[in-house]
C-alpha cells in the first residue's frame, strides 16, 4: 500500500516576510557581523571597541587607552577621548549615545568631518557588541559631566543619564559576551596582546594598556603590560625581525600624503629566504594584500632594477632577475591610511582602491631611490642578496618542475601512502604520522573507506633556514606535496598555492606526546606556514591529540589527556590512590594498538582535533622565524615566557 503524506497548503505570502527590528538580526546571525561565534568572534569583540578608540587617536584626540580582562571573562575598554555625543539627535529624537550603541550603521565615521579615516569602515561594531552582550555599560565622561546608560542584549535600560560631574573626557565601556552565542567565553590574554601591541606599533605614540584581573603575581598585583612605541613602523619592522640577522643597519623608512591617503612604509632585508609583507589599512590588517601592496611591489622592483643597471651591478648575470628576487629575505611592514577604503570580501583583507597603486608606488619609489643613492655600501650589499636568489630561483624552479612531474606521471603517489577509498576531499582526511611503526598501527586503526595515512621518516627539513631548491629535494616534503596534490605556480602568478586537485580537505599531523614529537609537528606547521600557507588560512591543517595516560584497574579503564584528567581517573577508578590502580604513560604512538589509536585518536565520534588557524600573520612569522631560526635568546625567552603551558619529558 502506498504511504500519503498530507499536503499543507501554500500559506507564503506577505505575513511570512519576518523583520528582524533593531538589533536582533545580529543576534540571529552573528557569523555575518563578526566572522563567526568561536574563540575568533569573541575577541572580535574587543577589538572592535577598542578601534573606536583608536579612531578618536586617529583623529588626534586619544593617547591613552586601557583595556580590562575582569574574572568571569567581562571586558571594560576605556579612553581619553572626547567621549561619545550624548546630546539629543534630532531624527533620532533621541540620545546620540543611544543611537551609536543600538542602531547599526550609526557612528561620526560616516561624517568625513568627524574622522578622516576609520577602521570601522561599516559602521557596526559597537552596536554588534552590544547586541552580543547579555549586558553592556557605557560611561560618557564629556562636557564637564558623567553620562551613563545600560544594556541588556542590546536594548536600553533606561534613557541616558548624567550621575556626576567630571573634569577628564573620554568613553568607558564595558561588556559581558552572551555565552548562549559564543562557543568559548574565555578570552585569551596572548590573542589580546598580540593586536594591542600590533596597534601600538601602527599608531605611534598611543599608549594601550592590557590588564588581566585574572591571574596575579606573588605580590598580589595583577597582569599587566604597556604597549607604547615611539618609533612606530621602524619599531614593528625590528620587532617582526627579532630572530632574524639583518643586512643593513638600520631599517628603510618612509612616510608621505598625496591627495588625502597616508603612505608609511618600514623594510628590512634579512638573511631568510622568504618575503614577509605586513599590510594594513585604516590599521586594518589586509591579509590578502591589495593595491597598496602591488605598488610597494612594484616601486621596489623598479628602484632596485634600475639602481642595479645603472652601476653595471647585473652585468655578469647570464639570466634575467625576477621581481620576487628583490623581495627574498624582505620584510616589509606597509601601512596607508585611506579616506574611503573599498575592500573585497565582507571580510576586509585586501584593498581594492585603484588609485592607491600609484601613489604608493610613488611615494615608495622616491623614498628608495634617495637611499639608494645615499647608501652605497648598504645598496650593494642587498644587490648580492638579489643575485643569489635570482640563481637559487632556477635551481628550485627545476625542483619543483620535477615534483610536478612526479605527481603527472602514472599515480605519482608516494610508495608509503595508503590511501583512502573515497575520492571526495570534502570527505577524505590524511594523516601525516611520525615514524613507520606508529604508521604502521595507524595504517590497522584507520578507517579505509575515508582516512588516508602518510608517514614520515623521521623529521623533515626546518624550511626556515634552507634554500628552496633544497626545499623540493627533501624526500620527506616531496612526498606531502604529492600525496596531497597540490602544485605551485610560477613567478609570474607569485607562486600561488594550486588547490585544484587537493584530495584531502582534513590533514592532520599526528606525532607523538614528547619533545621529539613537538619538534616535529613544528617543523611540518614550518613548511605549510611558508610553502602552503592557504591550506592553514582555509582551515584544512589539524593537530591530533592522542592521549598521555591509560589507567587501569582490573577491567575498567579511562584515558586521560593531561594531568588533570589522570587525577580525576585515579580518583574515579582508583578510589584516588596511585598503588590500586595501573597507569600507563604513552611516549609514542606506537605504545598504543591500532584500536587503542583508533579509539582515543582517529575515530571522528570520540577524537579530539586541533584546528590550526593564523589569527595574526605577523605574530604568526614573529614565532615561526624565532622558534626555527639561529637566534637563541629570544627563543629561551619565549619557552620560558610559556613554560607553564607545557609538559616537557626528559
Amino acid at each position: 500500500m502506498e504511504e500519503t503524506k498530507e499536503v499543507k497548503p501554500n500559506n507564503y505570502g506577505a505575513d511570512s516576510i519576518t523583520v528582524l527590528e533593531g538589533l536582533e538580526a545580529v543576534r540571529m546571525r552573528p557569523a555575518m557581523y563578526i566572522g563567526d561565534v568561536g574563540s575568533k568572534g569573541l575577541h572580535h569583540l574587543v577589538y572592535e571597541v577598542i578601534d573606536n578608540s583608536i579612531d578618536e587617536a586617529l583623529a588626534g584626540h586619544c593617547k591613552n587607552i586601557t583595556v580590562r580582562i575582569h574574572e568571569g571573562n567581562s571586558i571594560t575598554v576605556k579612553d581619553d577621548g572626547r567621549g561619545i555625543p550624548t546630546g539629543i539627535h534630532t531624527k533620532e529624537n533621541r540620545s546620540a549615545l543611544e543611537v551609536v550603541m543600538t542602531v547599526l550603521h550609526a557612528g561620526g565615521k560616516f561624517d568625513k568631518d568627524t574622522y578622516k579615516v576609520s577602521g570601522g569602515l561599516h559602521g557596526v561594531g559597537v552596536s554588534c557588541v552590544n547586541a552580543l552582550s547579555t549586558d553592556l555599560k557605557v560611561t560618557v565622561y564629556r562636557e564637564g559631566k558623567i553620562f551613563q546608560q545600560e544594556y541588556k542584549q542590546g536594548k536600553p535600560q533606561y534613557a541616558v543619564k548624567e550621575i556626576g560631574t567630571t573634569d577628564k573626557t573620554g568613553t568607558e565601556t564595558w561588556f559581558q559576551p552572551d555565552t548562549t552565542i559564543f562557543i568559548t567565553g574565555e578570552y585569551k590574554y596572548e590573542t589580546l596582546e598580540s593586536r594591542i601591541r600590533e596597534l601600538s606599533f601602527l599608531n605611534k605614540g598611543v599608549a594601550i594598556t592590557l590588564i588581566d584581573e585574572r591571574e596575579k603575581d606573588a605580590e598580589g598585583n595583577f597582569k599587566q603590560e604597556t604597549f607604547h612605541s615611539q618609533g612606530g613602523l621602524v619599531e614593528f619592522v625590528r620587532f617582526v625581525d627579532a630572530s632574524r640577522i639583518p643586512l643593513i643597519p638600520e631599517p628603510i623608512y618612509a612616510e608621505a600624503t598625496k591627495d588625502n591617503i597616508a603612505v608609511e612604509i618600514a623594510l628590512q632585508y634579512n638573511d631568510s629566504y622568504t618575503e614577509n609583507v605586513c599590510s594594513y589599512v585604516n590599521n586594518i590588517n589586509t591579509i590578502e594584500g591589495g593595491t597598496h601592496v602591488a605598488g610597494m611591489r612594484r616601486a621596489l622592483t623598479r628602484s632596485f632594477k634600475s639602481y642595479a643597471d645603472k652601476n653595471k651591478l647585473f652585468d655578469k648575470v647570464s639570466f634575467e632577475i625576477a621581481g620576487d628576487d628583490f623581495r627574498e629575505g624582505l620584510s616589509v611592514v606597509l601601512s596607508v591610511k585611506v579616506p574611503e577604503p573599498q575592500f573585497e570580501g565582507q571580510t576586509k583583507t585586501k584593498l581594492g582602491n585603484n588609485e592607491v597603486t600609484g601613489i604608493v608606488d610613488q611615494c615608495v619609489g622616491e623614498m628608495l631611490n634617495n637611499y639608494l643613492e645615499e647608501h652605497p655600501k648598504e645598496a650593494k650589499i642587498i644587490v648580492q642578496k638579489v643575485i643569489l636568489a635570482a640563481t637559487a630561483r632556477h635551481a628550485a624552479r627545476k625542483a619543483r618542475e620535477m615534483v610536478q612531474r612526479k605527481s603527472v606521471i602514472g599515480s605519482g603517489l608516494p610508495g608509503k601512502l595508503a590511501d583512502c577509498q573515497d575520492s571526495d576531499p570534502a570527505v577524505s582526511e590524511i594523516f601525516l604520522v611520525e615514524g613507520d611503526s606508529a604508521g604502521g598501527t595507524a595504517k590497522q586503526g584507520r578507517n579505509r573507506k575515508y582516512q588516508a595515512i602518510l608517514p614520515l621518516r623521521g623529521k623533515i627539513l626546518n624550511v626556515e633556514k634552507a634554500m628552496e631548491h633544497k626545499i623540493y629535494d627533501n624526500e620527506e616534503i616531496k612526498n606531502m606535496f604529492t600525496a596531497l596534490g597540490v602544485s605551485i605556480g610560477t613567478i609570474e602568478d607569485n607562486k600561488a598555492l594550486n588547490l585544484d586537485k587537493l584530495r584531502y580537505h582534513k590533514i592532520v599531523i599526528m606525532t607523538d606526546a614528547d619533545v621529539d614529537g613537538s619538534h616535529i609537528s613544528t617543523l611540518i606547521l614550518t613548511f605549510f606556514f611558508r610553502y602552503m600557507k592557504e591550506l592553514v588560512e582555509r582551515g584544512y591543517v589539524y593537530i591530533a591529540t592522542p592521549p598521555l595516560y591509560l589507567v587501569k584497574k582490573g577491567k575498567e579503564f579511562q584515558y586521560a589527556w593531561n594531568d588533570v584528567d589522570r587525577k580525576e581517573a585515579v580518583e574515579r577508578i582508583g578510589n584516588g590512590k596511585d598503588d590500586s590502580v595501573n597507569i600507563q604513560r604513552y611516549k609514542g604512538l606506537g605504545e598504543m594498538n591500532a584500536e587503542q589509536l583508533w579509539e582515543t585518536t582517529m575515530n571522528p565520534e570520540t577524537r579530539t582535533l586541533r584546528q590550526v588557524t593564523i589569527e595574526s600573520a605577523a605574530e604568526a612569522d614573529r614565532i615561526f622565524s624565532m622558534l626555527m631560526g639561529d637566534e637563541v635568546p629570544p627563543r629561551r625567552a619565549f619557552i620560558e615566557s610559556h613554560a607553564k603551558y607545557a609538559k616537557i619529558d626528559v
